[in-house]
């Protein structure tokens, strides 16, 4: 399955790490690879959650979140006519404050040609949020 896990240490603590990555609606103010986001429910990120995402060079596409360990981690997922991609977002303890990993996977009859035309741009994303989220996670509370 195609796919890429990139991996950052954040010396902000967990809870602080968590705290951005769940706040999906702050992503465009925080992470540039993201333009808009609409939260298709209300309340928490939880398990069947919705999310319409819209990153520029891809299209908008609704993620809904299908795994969730309250502060530890969650994976959501979008699909589009053959293919679905599956994003986590992990954090971790680490002893200078938290690890931080993303992981992208790609599956379909489509996945591969997909995967081909979108790698390079998915890779520097995923890296500008991984970079962004710990920007966020270390700066002084506001």
């Amino acid at each position: 399955m195609p796919g890429l896990e990139h991996t950052v240490t954040i010396a902000a603590p967990p809870e602080a790490v968590w705290a951005v990555v769940v706040d999906v609606e702050r992503w465009p103010e925080r992470i540039p690879t993201v333009e808009a986001v609409e939260r298709l429910d209300d309340g928490p990120l939880v398990v069947g959650s919705r999310t319409r995402l819209q990153q520029p060079r891809l299209p908008t596409a609704v993620w809904t979140v299908t795994e969730m360990t309250d502060g530890r981690s969650y994976t959501w997922e979008s699909s589009s006519p053959g293919v679905t991609v599956t994003a986590s977002h992990v954090v971790e303890p680490h002893p200078t404050g938290s690890r931080l990993t993303l992981t992208v996977t790609v599956s379909g009859p489509l996945s591969s040609i997909g995967w081909l035309m979108t790698r390079s741009l998915t890779k520097r994303y995923v890296g500008t949020e991984a970079d962004s989220v710990k920007y966020a996670a270390e700066a002084p509370a506001e």
